[in-house]
């Protein structure tokens, strides 16, 4: 494993197909129907069946699945469903260090995206389990941040997509490049991810 990759594990609870998993113990049973239901919702990655290979250590995840309407033409999921999972696991992560879109109207200050690029590395299809990986991986405490995204499929843990973010500091109700306020400061800087 190189140097700079972290493996982080996660229980996959529902088969191949997309399915939840068939179980003779009832509690299990409704355990998998709950974990399936939420796909959506982020997933502590806790116990040991498959190895996931993440850039940066200790990552806030989203478990995501591809629905029908997020297939296109080619029988592959959209790549701007890519994007939404991305905007929705930024600001899932940005509400469980302690900022929601509500402090950001109550400050007047919000972190925008200056520049996004997206590396589309594998197709994803119909019902595959995914797991969508952030980290805060850079900031000056004054203006600027950068926020890296990483997709695994969960059944063989390949990356399908790596995102990044550069975000700006500004003032909602002018739109202009502000100084990031002290609660900024103090609630992302410290989750900066460190590079292994």
């Amino acid at each position: 494993m190189p140097a700079n990759r972290v493996p982080t594990t996660r229980r996959c609870w529902w088969s191949s197909t997309g399915a939840p998993e068939a179980s003779r113990h009832p509690a299990r049973r409704r355990a998998v129907q709950w974990l399936f239901a939420a796909a959506c919702r982020p997933t502590p990655l806790t116990a040991l069946e498959v190895t996931l290979d993440w850039d940066y250590p200790h990552p806030y995840t989203l478990a995501v699945t591809p629905a029908a309407g997020d297939i296109d033409g080619l029988d592959h999921t959209n790549n701007a469903v890519y994007i939404r999972w991305c905007e929705q696991a930024g600001w899932a992560h940005s509400e469980q260090l302690g900022l929601s879109l509500d402090d950001y109207r109550r400050l007047d200050r919000a972190m925008a995206i200056r520049r996004g690029e997206y590396d589309y590395l594998l197709p994803t299809l119909l019902g595959e389990a995914l797991t969508l990986a952030t980290w805060l991986v850079a900031g000056d405490g004054k203006l600027a941040m950068e926020r890296r995204f990483q997709l695994v499929r969960d059944s063989d843990g390949a990356t399908v997509l790596r995102g990044r973010w550069d975000l700006v500091c500004i003032e909602i109700s002018s739109g202009r490049a502000r100084r990031m306020p002290a609660e900024f400061v103090d609630t992302y800087m410290p989750a900066v991810a460190k590079a292994s």
